[in-house]
C-alpha cells in the first residue's frame, strides 16, 4: 500500500509543499529514502525506527521505500522525521490514509518518540494556510509561533504515540488556544537623557529613527559614539503585529528562537572580524546573515573601517533593495534585509585627528589609507553622517531634574512623524528613507526657495544623483518632525549639514 503524508520544505523566506510517500513491499527488511534528501534526512530512518518501536508501535519487517516529492527539489531538515514515521504507519496499515488526509505534519523525532522543536515553523504554517490545509501538527514548542498565522488549526504535539492515539480517535488533542508567548521586551539600556551634550548627534538619531535613515558617526575614542547608537533602540516605535511575524520568522529560521514571539526590534552588533557570509548570509545551506537578522531593526557596525572590505562592500546592494538574494549551485534563496545601518568610525587610525586635546600620531599616508577603506559608493548610500567631538570633563557628571523628560518628548515627536508618513504613503511599512526616486518625485514637494538652495548646493558640492535624493528624503523627515506641509529652506539646510563626510 502506498501512503502519502503532506509536509513542507522551508526554502529561504518561503516554503514548498512536499508529499512524503511510503511503500511497503515484500523483501529483505530495509528502509530507503529517495527524493534528493541530504545526510540529515538519510539518518532519519534510524530515528524513525527507534521512535516507532519505543512508542509501542510496530515497525514493519518489510522493504520500505520512502519518496520525498517533488524529487528534483533538494531537501534538508530533521522536520521530515514525523511525516516519514506517519507514512510508514499508514503503509503498514496501522493508520488509515483518511486519518492523515487534509493535514500537514512536521517535527523532529527523538529516539523515544518525543518531538523536538524545529526551524521554519512559521514558514510551514504560512504554506499550510495558503494550501488550504485544515490542520497543522507541529512540536508543542513551535505551536505558539505557528498561531501567528490566522485561519489554521494548530496542534501542539508532545510525542508520536500521543499523535497516533489522536489520529485513531482514542484520545483527543485540542487545537492550540492560548495566545503566543511574547519574548520579553527589555527596557533600553541607554536613554538619550543618559548622554550629556552631543545635541547635534542626538538630533541625528531622532531624524534617523523618524525616517528610517542610515547613520555614520565619526569621532575620537570615548566621544560616546557607541552609546549614541545604543540609545537609538529606545526611541524606535514598537513592532506592529505584522512586523512581529516577520522578525519572529527570520529568527526562527536562524534557530535563535523556537517557542516565543519577538517583541523588541532587533539590534545586531556583529564583531569586526565577521566574514561576508556571516554578515550577508549563505554557506552551503543558505542561512540568514546578520543583515537579515537585523530586519526591521538596527545593524550596528562599530569601527566600520576595521571590517573586511569585501564584507562591508557587500552591504551596498541590500541597503538599496532591502533584501538579499543568495545564489548557490543548489539554487537561490531570498531573505528580507530592511534594516537601519548605524556605523561608527575614528577620523584616523589612532583616533585623534583634529582632537583639540590630544595630538594625532598618524602620518598622512596612514590617514589616507584608513579613509580609503570606505568606498565612495558605500558612503553615498548613507543618509546622515556627522562628526562627534569629545565632551568636556566638567559636563560629564551633570544631573538633570527630569530623567525621562527628553526621552518621552523625542519618542512622541518620532511617532507623530511616522504617522504623517503612513498617511502620506498609505502604508504602515513605507518610510521616507526607503522611498524610490519615482516616489520622491511623486510625494515630496519643495518650496521654490528650498529647491533653489538644493540646486545651488548640489552644484557646489558636486553631489551624486543618489545624494541629491537622499538630502530631499532627510529634509522631508525633518519637516515631518515639525509637521510642516512643504520642505522649506531650513529643512534643506539642516539636511546638508549631515553630508559632511561625503563632501570632505
Amino acid at each position: 500500500m502506498i501512503a502519502t503524508v503532506l509536509s513542507a520544505s522551508p526554502i529561504g523566506f518561503d516554503s514548498t509543499l512536499i508529499a512524503v510517500e511510503s511503500d511497503a513491499k515484500k523483501g529483505l527488511p530495509s528502509v530507503q529514502i529517495i527524493g534528493l534528501g541530504n545526510k540529515l534526512i538519510e539518518e532519519a530512518k534510524e530515528r524513525v525506527r527507534s521512535a516507532i518501536t519505543n512508542s509501542l508501535l510496530d515497525f514493519p519487517p518489510k522493504k520500505l521505500v520512502v519518496n520525498l516529492a517533488p524529487a528534483e527539489l533538494p531537501k534538508d531538515g530533521a522536520h521530515f522525521d514525523l511525516p516519514i514515521a506517519l507514512s510508514i504507519l499508514v503503509s503498514s496499515s496501522q493508520l488509515k490514509q483518511r486519518e492523515v488526509d487534509n493535514a500537514l505534519f512536521a517535527g523532529e523525532l527523538a529516539l523515544d518518540g518525543h518531538l523536538r522543536p524545529i526551524r521554519g515553523a512559521i514558514n510551514i504554517a504560512e504554506l499550510a494556510q495558503k494550501s488550504g490545509v485544515k490542520a497543522l501538527y507541529l512540536p508543542r514548542g513551535n505551536a505558539t509561533q505557528a498561531m501567528l498565522i490566522e485561519g489554521l488549526e494548530v496542534y501542539g504535539i508532545d510525542s508520536l504515540k500521543q499523535l497516533y492515539l489522536h489520529l485513531k480517535g482514542e484520545t483527543k488533542i485540542s487545537p492550540q488556544q492560548a495566545g503566543p508567548t511574547l519574548s520579553p521586551s527589555e527596557p533600553p539600556s541607554v536613554l538619550l537623557d543618559d548622554i550629556y551634550g552631543q545635541e547635534q548627534a542626538k538630533r541625528a538619531l531622532v531624524i534617523a529613527a523618524a525616517g528610517r535613515h542610515n547613520l555614520l558617526l565619526s569621532g575620537p575614542p570615548g566621544a560616546g559614539k557607541t552609546m549614541l547608537a545604543r540609545a537609538l533602540v529606545g526611541v524606535l516605535p514598537p513592532l506592529t503585529p505584522l512586523e512581529q511575524l516577520a522578525v519572529t520568522k527570520i529568527h526562527n529560521l536562524a534557530g535563535e528562537i523556537t517557542d516565543t514571539i519577538a517583541l523588541a526590534r532587533p539590534f545586531r552588533t556583529p564583531h569586526h572580524t565577521a566574514s561576508s557570509i556571516a554578515l550577508i548570509g549563505g554557506s552551503a545551506k543558505p542561512r540568514p546573515g546578520e543583515i537579515s537578522l537585523a530586519h526591521l531593526g538596527v545593524l550596528f557596525l562599530d569601527e566600520l573601517p576595521e571590517y573586511n572590505r569585501a564584507a562591508i562592500e557587500a552591504l551596498r546592494q541590500p541597503l538599496e533593495d532591502k533584501k538579499i538574494t543568495i545564489t548557490r549551485a543548489g539554487g537561490r534563496v531570498s531573505y528580507p534585509a530592511d534594516f537601519m545601518l548605524i556605523a561608527t568610525m575614528n577620523p584616523c587610525p589612532c583616533g585623534y585627528l583634529g582632537d583639540p586635546a590630544k595630538e594625532c600620531r598618524c602620518s598622512s599616508t596612514q590617514i589616507l589609507a584608513y579613509k580609503k577603506r570606505l568606498s565612495g559608493p558605500l558612503l553615498d548610500r548613507l543618509d546622515l553622517t556627522l562628526t562627534v567631538n569629545r565632551i568636556e570633563y566638567n559636563k560629564l557628571m551633570l544631573r538633570k531634574s527630569s530623567h525621562f523628560s527628553q526621552q518621552a518628548l523625542v519618542v512622541e515627536s518620532i511617532m507623530k512623524a511616522i504617522s504623517l508618513q503612513q498617511t502620506r504613503y498609505g502604508s504602515s511599512i513605507k518610510y521616507n528613507g526607503s522611498l524610490s526616486t519615482q516616489e520622491v518625485t511623486k510625494y515630496l514637494k519643495l518650496s521654490p526657495d528650498a529647491e533653489t538652495l538644493l540646486l545651488a548646493a548640489a552644484k557646489k558640492l558636486d553631489l551624486s544623483a543618489r545624494s541629491y535624493f537622499k538630502i530631499i528624503k532627510v529634509a522631508r523627515t525633518i519637516a515631518d518632525l515639525e509637521s510642516a506641509p512643504l520642505i522649506e529652506t531650513a529643512h534643506i539646510s539642516e539636511a546638508l549639514q549631515f553630508r559632511s563626510l561625503q563632501t570632505n
